[in-house]
């Protein structure tokens, strides 16, 4: 049975359209100049509603938003267990990412079931003495490329069909956290001004955050820059089949760490740090900061030497084979059977 909560709205709709899911409640909780606060309370005062109504085995929350967080705690107060799927991600930073980094720590102190992407989630948990219904998955992301990323896929946004990227290098960049509102963001943007003045063969695709704060700055660094398209944000299907077709990726995002080594793409990661540091062992990830000229460096030895390039593009993707998803079922139906 799914809730959505309607905490990201607009990019909602196309992920239950495209990969058929059946929804039971919609709790609608956006609202005008909405905070952290306001969300919070929404979600649970309509989430005890919810939960009262139908009583079920078990809620499942997924990853660190505040709707995953709140959600969970809906649940605890009503003596319901949880599950937390994407469980053990750590920067050890509360304040970065903000608020994802608290949200995933509570959402850890209230789960009884843990579905840890990686070997080291798991470690992350165990340092916590959290040790029992622990389960390394995958990530599910991973599993949800098995039905998106087509060699045949034709683009549905239509900013991108008029985007010819024939004998060019694409870049998909996107920008939007938090924590780089203000000058990081500026520097970010300035950084792929420079790139794509410096090489004539790179095209930057940019789908801009709905966040105003996002779309101001990203309008008046880049607005009028030749090669780089700002565009709306895309649907997963569009998003995955550009990023398999990419170069590389520059992002802030998390789930795009995972995303990209799937399709044998190198990231780069605008951040200070990530909670994602399996991906950094691996080689499939680099964290180059919000420093326009590390920024610049890190993708010019990328564009520039296809040794550096050809090794973190065939790096071995930490994030699992495709079946977290199977993997959960079993965990759960195990620890629903074994009354644990």
């Amino acid at each position: 049975m799914v809730c959505l909560t309607g905490q990201h709205r607009e990019m909602l709709k196309q992920v239950i359209d495209i990969f058929g899911i059946s929804v039971k409640y919609n709790l609608d909780i956006m609202q005008e100049r909405q905070t952290l606060t306001t969300i919070t309370t929404s979600i649970l005062e309509k989430m005890e509603t919810v939960l009262q109504n139908e009583k079920p085995d078990l809620v499942l929350v997924h990853g660190d938003t505040t709707t995953s967080f709140a959600a969970a705690l809906a649940a605890f107060y009503q003596q319901i267990p949880v599950g937390h799927v994407e469980a053990g991600l750590r920067t050890y930073d509360k304040y970065s990412p903000f608020p994802e980094e608290m949200n995933r720590n509570l959402t850890g102190r209230i789960a009884n079931l843990h579905f840890a992407p990686t070997e080291n989630n798991c470690r992350n948990l165990a340092r916590e003495n959290v040790t029992e219904n622990v389960f390394r998955t995958g990530n599910t992301v991973i599993d949800a490329f098995r039905t998106t990323v087509r060699e045949e896929y034709q683009y549905k946004d239509a900013d991108l069909q008029k985007i010819n990227l024939e004998g060019k290098r694409c870049i998909l960049m996107t920008a939007h956290r938090r924590e780089n509102l203000g000058q990081p963001l500026v520097n970010i943007c300035r950084a792929v001004k420079e790139i794509v003045e410096k090489y004539p063969d790179v095209e930057v695709i940019y789908p801009v955050h709905m966040n105003p704060a996002v779309r101001d700055t990203a309008e008046k660094v880049l607005g009028n820059t030749k090669r780089v398209h700002l565009i709306r944000p895309l649907d997963v299907e569009d998003m995955h089949n550009l990023m398999a077709r990419s170069y590389l990726v520059m992002t802030d995002s998390g789930g795009l760490q995972e995303e990209a080594p799937a399709c044998g793409v190198p990231v780069l990661v605008l951040r200070t740090e990530t909670e994602r540091p399996e991906a950094v062992e691996a080689g499939t990830v680099r964290v180059v900061g919000v420093d326009k000229a590390e920024i610049c460096h890190s993708a010019s030895v990328l564009l520039d030497d296809p040794a550096a390039y050809e090794k973190m593009a065939k790096a071995v993707n930490p994030y699992g084979d495709g079946h977290a998803g199977e993997r959960i079922v079993r965990a759960v139906l195990e620890w629903y059977h074994g009354g644990s």
